[in-house]
């Protein structure tokens, strides 16, 4: 697969409108906490910039349920791309309105606009094709440089590439990058090739789980989709989060791993909790001693220490999903401890986004990893195996 990269394209004064992704977290004072995917952004913009080009930024920002809430205004994000940027950043007050049209229609050289919140109008998420053709007739080149919602059917997303010739649509340089590494790390890994998965269900990552097990040296299953596979195995887990319907795909899994001679890891010990809090009384117990009524919350220091046995000799790591319920200072050392473990690594580091970023953000372990996604449900769409909405309109050969 080789996508349309924007570096292919002649786009010298041209008007460009660039898909984002700045769906950036906030907290209630409307305060961004962090700003990584507006910094991985940057290099797209001022490449656009440096070649003279005006440039109209569209993303969307959280689930609004009304045409406007103020909370969802991308306007944070305005003033974040001033100071990165340093130069003026026109908001527009809407989407494409007249208004908004007419601003992108007089855009000069260097000047940049930042729509508002693409979610703004219903259509975005419908895929609308008036939305799309609107959204299209503001610029002569589009380029996508939003991975984190590529996996969406959006209008802004797929629907827009229908407007745009093959000359005229591009990836950026940050959904490149991800394309590009995720395809090489899935088809071509260093190995001993190991994936660490966690996260609370099975359900949201069967696919990834089926088609990893074809690829990998080693499988690490944790967080609370571990007690699936542990349910499989016979063991009592009390009331420990576990979806029934899924015991059969937990065994013809293990079964697939056995086959294939890869090394299937479950947790042999978990932080045991009477209920989901915080307060709750909690301790460490093995996996077939759960309490009865009691629940899993976190990995153990027994699991902690032989997953991190397991990572010592990989030459390649993709983690995606935390280990227990991180957001739960009772129930995070687990997830930190191997957060630690695949920092201190030799082997290439991969960070599906969504929790798992997030996760080795607060740990601190960010600057040590090889590489960070800046999408979860794309990057898992990737490990899938499928091509991505967004992507399959920029591929230009197979």
């Amino acid at each position: 697969m080789k996508l349309q990269e924007i570096k292919d394209l002649n786009i010298t004064g041209k008007k460009i409108l660039i898909r984002c992704d700045f769906n950036v977290p906030m907290d209630e004072y409307s305060n961004i906490t962090d700003d990584r995917r507006i910094r991985e952004a940057l290099s797209t913009i001022r490449y656009c910039i440096d070649r003279d080009c005006s440039v109209i930024l569209a993303s969307h920002f959280g689930r609004p349920k009304e045409i406007f809430e103020d909370k969802f205004s991308l306007l944070p994000v305005a003033k974040r791309l001033h100071t990165l940027l340093k130069q003026e950043i026109i908001m527009a007050k809407n989407v494409i309105q007249d208004d908004t049209l007419e601003i992108a229609k007089n855009l000069k050289a260097g000047e940049i606009l930042l729509l508002e919140n693409l979610r703004y109008n219903k259509g975005e998420v419908e895929n609308d094709e008036e939305l799309s053709k609107k959204l299209a007739s503001m610029a002569d080149i589009y380029i996508n440089d939003a991975f984190g919602v590529s996996h969406r059917a959006h209008s802004s997303v797929e629907g827009i590439t229908k407007y745009f010739d093959k000359d005229s649509k591009a990836a950026g340089f940050l959904l490149a990058k991800e394309i590009n590494f995720f395809h090489k790390i899935i088809h071509e890994p260093k190995r001993p090739f190991v994936a660490l998965i966690g996260g609370s269900k099975v359900s949201g990552k069967l696919q990834a789980l089926y088609n990893l097990v074809s690829k990998v040296d080693k499988m690490i299953i944790g967080g609370g989709m571990a007690f699936t596979f542990l349910k499989a195995l016979g063991h009592d887990i009390g009331n420990s989060l576990v979806e029934e319907d899924l015991v059969p795909e937990a065994i013809k899994i293990m079964d697939e791993a056995k086959k294939r001679g890869v090394k299937f890891y479950l947790p042999v010990d978990v932080i045991a909790a009477e209920s989901f809090s915080n307060e709750a009384f909690a301790k460490p117990t093995t996996t077939q001693e759960i309490p009865r009524g009691w629940m899993g919350l976190d990995i153990g220091p027994a699991s902690a220490m032989l997953f991190r046995q397991a990572l010592e000799d990989a030459h390649t790591i993709l983690w995606n999903g935390p280990m227990g319920v991180y957001e739960m200072e009772k129930f995070q050392k687990g997830s930190s401890k191997i957060s630690h473990a695949v920092a201190s690594s030799y082997a290439t580091t991969i960070v599906g986004g969504g929790d798992t970023a997030d996760l080795v953000r607060v740990t601190g372990d960010e600057d040590d990893m090889t590489f960070i996604s800046t999408g979860g449900g794309a990057s898992l769409e990737l490990i899938e195996g499928k091509i991505l909405p967004g992507v399959k309109a920029l591929v230009i050969e197979k």
